[in-house]
């Protein structure tokens, strides 16, 4: 009978506090306890889950550049995260990873196999991910190897799926396999191994998957050069690349292009990508415009989370080539 009393009063707290906009104080008052009381009282109400509170970004989103976006490239949903002055990289990301992380969290199903890429992006929505209740029979899978250089570990792919799956309370299954082998030959065994036959076989069941838009226009900066090493960027200018997922290349019209590293590389390929029924991309700055784009028009994705900033400029770009 206690226990039903206490959550009697916490609901009734909650209705106070929340709905009628009451001050702590002002409940403390009115039900004759401490104001340290209400405190910790607000505190367990949100423990319990009597009350959870999300920051709704769609509220805020532009709803016209999304809603052009979204017809412009036949896209199932586009999220927009509202222009803050002054905002950095970081707290860009974060609301990305954030807004990326509800829309995840609301489009997830039993039995789903989910695919996670690398990098600054990826790492955002792991976490910012809100801890969950077991995700009953959800299995969450790399979509690349790993970096062969100094990637900071927070932006693997194997550490963003574990962070995901342990959140959710999930399964996962880690590649322990680099993203880039030295010789094709190597590739050839590797993949005939045991452990990469089972990861094969979960990208062959992919039905979500969420990846990141490389562009050449960034590969002076770490995280790219120590995934692709210092020499592939003459390369990619004399095959006129301009983005890639998951290590698959390519040009401005949309069209994967095979590279030297193409039969090095351990990763999934597009046309599984093609057929997951979400492909969400997360992906934002001016120096990764042109690879959204044609990432977009050729259908690579069917989601994409951006800044308002990068989704203006991709509206003005898509009038351009009208």
């Amino acid at each position: 009978m206690e226990e039903r009393e206490e959550i009697k009063r916490l609901y009734q707290v909650a209705r106070m506090y929340y709905e009628q906009d009451m001050t702590q104080s002002e409940i403390a008052k009115e039900l004759g306890i401490y104001r340290t009381t209400i405190s910790r009282m607000l505190k367990k109400i949100r423990e319990k889950e009597i009350v959870q509170i999300r920051i709704n970004y769609d509220a805020f989103k532009d709803v016209t550049v999304g809603r052009k976006l979204k017809e412009q490239f036949q896209l199932k949903e586009v999220v927009v995260i509202p222009k803050k002055e002054g905002a950095t990289t970081d707290q860009k990301l974060k609301a990305m990873g954030q807004a990326c992380a509800t829309f995840l969290d609301g489009i997830v199903k039993a039995d789903d196999v989910i695919g996670f890429s690398w990098g600054t992006a990826l790492a955002a929505v792991a976490e910012e991910l809100t801890p969950q209740r077991s995700r009953e029979g959800i299995m969450c899978v790399p979509l690349v190897g790993g970096p062969d250089g100094k990637l900071e570990s927070r932006y693997h792919a194997n550490t963003i799926v574990y962070e995901i799956a342990r959140k959710w309370k999930a399964q996962s299954k880690l590649i322990d396999l680099p993203a880039i082998v030295q010789t094709e030959e190597l590739k050839t065994a590797l993949i005939d191994s045991g452990h990469f036959q089972e990861v094969q076989e979960l990208w062959s069941r992919l039905s979500i998957a969420v990846v990141g838009i490389g562009s050449p226009l960034i590969s002076h900066g770490p995280n790219w050069r120590a995934f692709y090493g210092e020499t592939f960027k003459q390369e990619m200018d004399q095959d006129n690349i301009v983005g890639d997922i998951c290590s698959n290349f390519f040009n401005r019209r949309g069209e994967i292009r095979k590279t030297r590293l193409s039969n090095r590389t351990i990763s999934v390929n597009m046309k599984e990508l093609h057929s997951m029924r979400y492909t969400i991309g997360i992906a934002q700055s001016k120096e990764k415009v042109e690879a959204i784009r044609a990432a977009l028009k050729y259908g690579h994705l069917n989601v994409l989370v951006t800044t308002e900033e990068t989704a203006m400029a991709l509206v003005e770009e898509a009038e351009a080539f009208e």
